[in-house]
């Protein structure tokens, strides 16, 4: 339900990222030809520092906006996806699914965790940046000789280094290292797929419901596949067992159900992890059908699932190097890599099915 809100607060990272990379291309490559070049971009260090923090609350500004803004969108959807489901159930049911839930607490609540949780990413900017400046000088200044070109040599190597691998050092819950964009976009992933989950739940606990079907998703994970097609209750203890529940809309029915456990328990199991295609909806006794053959959805594996992500990484990483080349010639050819990848992806869409995702290849290439 919330998989797309992501980008728009993952893109303003990428976009900075690549800000800070052309802001320290340019402020190495200016005056690299003068012998007192080392003397002057140490003098300059200080205007450099203060050109990243003008970056940095600039980026504060836009991204807590537009965290807020995905967090609420999600929030919505969920609640509006809980209303869809249970149209087809008994006029008091849907009609308590439709009275409006107060969202605005939840929302402050949630987006308020999520700019918690991205707040080191801005220090860590900063500091990552001045460091690589630093390095920069102290690589070209040791050059062999101390030659004009020799000193742009080590300038361009030392630039395309760090541009590769981006602002990196991250590391999440699971010991998970990542790089800045790559970090913020799984976070907002995981604290809008939160909100899409919990307004679904609490409007589904507003109406009544207690059970819940897992969605059978393409390219599924190991992680999630034990769960696909599962019903499951909306809160309590796990475990599978089977309940007796009445018919959702015959009142002198009642229906035989298998729960394979809680949706808690699933969570903790890894579904619905922030990168997980996975989704749940009411489970309706007596209306609720299993969901169709996966092949007619997707054609796709997990397997090829990630090699589309690696593809895109590559993509961002070569309009990073592209960004931070000193070199024209370089540039030309690290913007070749880049078509070079998005080919293959192309290639690898026709032949899965996969959707293409352009957005995790939106990374503008610096000019």
């Amino acid at each position: 339900m919330a998989e797309d809100l992501a980008a728009a607060v993952s893109s303003l990272y990428e976009q900075a990222e690549l800000t800070l990379i052309e802001k320290l291309r340019h402020a190495i490559a200016e005056g690299i030809d003068s012998p007192l070049w080392v003397e002057l971009k140490l003098a300059a260090l200080g205007n450099f520092r203060t050109a990243i923090e003008a970056v940095i609350a600039a980026l504060q500004v836009d991204a807590s906006g537009a965290i807020r803004q995905a967090v609420a969108e999600a929030y919505e959807r969920g609640q509006q996806a809980a209303v869809a489901e249970l149209g087809a159930v008994s006029v008091g049911q849907a009609v308590v699914a439709a009275e409006a839930l107060p969202s605005a607490p939840a929302v402050d609540r949630l987006a308020a965790a999520l700019v918690r949780e991205t707040a080191p990413v801005h220090l860590r900017i900063l500091r990552v940046a001045v460091d690589v400046y630093r390095q920069v000088v102290a690589e070209a200044s040791a050059a062999p000789l101390l030659g004009a070109n020799t000193r742009r040599q080590a300038a361009a190597r030392a630039l395309a280094k760090f541009a590769e691998r981006g602002v990196t050092g991250f590391v999440d819950r699971r010991g998970h290292a990542w790089n800045m964009a790559s970090y913020v976009e799984m976070a907002t992933r995981s604290a809008v797929g939160r909100a899409a989950v919990q307004a679904h739940t609490d409007r589904l606990a507003a109406a009544g419901v207690s059970l819940v079907v897992v969605s059978d998703a393409p390219e599924e994970c190991p992680r999630c596949k034990p769960w696909e097609g599962k019903v499951l209750t909306r809160e309590g203890p796990g475990g599978t067992r089977t309940v007796e529940m009445r018919h959702a809309t015959k009142d002198d029915r009642t229906i035989r159900v298998r729960v394979a456990g809680s949706l808690p328990e699933a969570r903790a199991a890894g579904l619905l992890h922030p990168n997980c295609r996975h989704s749940i909806s009411a489970y309706l006794p007596g209306l609720t059908k299993g969901p169709g053959p996966k092949e007619q959805r997707s054609r796709a594996t997990y397997e090829q699932s990630q090699q589309q992500r690696y593809l895109e990484r590559q993509v961002r990483a070569w309009k990073r190097r592209a960004a931070g080349e000193l070199d024209d010639g370089a540039r030309s050819a690290a913007n070749a890599k880049v078509r070079a990848y998005q080919g293959r992806i192309r290639e690898l869409v026709a032949e899965s099915g996969l959707p293409r995702k352009s957005h995790r290849e939106q990374t503008e290439t610096a000019r």
